[in-house]
């Protein structure tokens, strides 16, 4: 009878036992799965930003050619005249023109008169001297002089080398010299450099 009672007490305190146990563990949360999107329901982007514009840069203003002096201006032929004013014409007989040997160093002078030519000795140079302007300028398309003074000296010629014209270029009737100036528009020669040196005037 005693061992009865004692397996009852026994089994009641196993069965209290284990549920005190269960009530005391916690229970676990249950895996969150995540939401997909459907295909009903798009993935939200990002609003798009507009692109800064840029500044707009002025154009550069262009580039305005500087006025050219009457010395600077091509002479071309047919584009230009000769014109000599009475008060020069008849006024002067010849020029004075000073060649320069580069390889030497060397200089000669010589005296020519107005549309005549000059042997340039030991060269097979050739001088064609023309007409002499004591007061050069341009006005419009034509060279002429502003007086009959020698303020801008300037005489027309043609230089050949042989049977070919190398001053002016081929094409133009005449290149000039001028006294003052004389690196305007000069002769391009390996070996001579041409200079006016002055006008004589024709005697009375």
């Amino acid at each position: 009878m005693k061992r009865k009672v004692l397996a009852v007490l026994v089994s009641l305190f196993l069965a209290f036992s284990i549920g005190a146990c269960k009530k005391q563990e916690p229970q676990k949360p249950a895996p969150q799965v995540p939401i997909q999107p459907g295909p009903m329901q798009p993935t939200p982007q990002m609003p798009m930003q507009p692109a800064p514009s840029m500044p707009m840069q002025p154009s550069p203003m262009p580039m305005q050619p500087s006025p050219q002096s009457p010395m600077q201006r091509p002479m071309t032929m047919g584009q230009t005249k000769l014109v000599v004013p009475d008060s020069v014409k008849g006024k002067w007989s010849a020029v004075k023109l000073v060649v320069q040997d580069k390889v030497t160093k060397e200089s000669k002078e010589y005296t020519v008169n107005l549309n005549s030519d000059l042997k340039i000795p030991n060269s097979n140079l050739k001088i064609h001297v023309g007409e002499f302007l004591p007061d050069f300028k341009m006005s419009g398309t034509n060279l002429t002089s502003a007086s009959n003074e020698p303020k801008n000296p300037a005489v027309a010629v043609r230089v050949l080398e042989g049977n070919k014209q190398i001053f002016p270029a081929q094409g133009r009737k005449w290149g000039w010299l001028f006294s003052k100036m004389p690196s305007v528009h000069p002769l391009n020669h390996p070996k001579y450099v041409i200079i006016l040196k002055e006008g004589i005037p024709k005697k009375a």
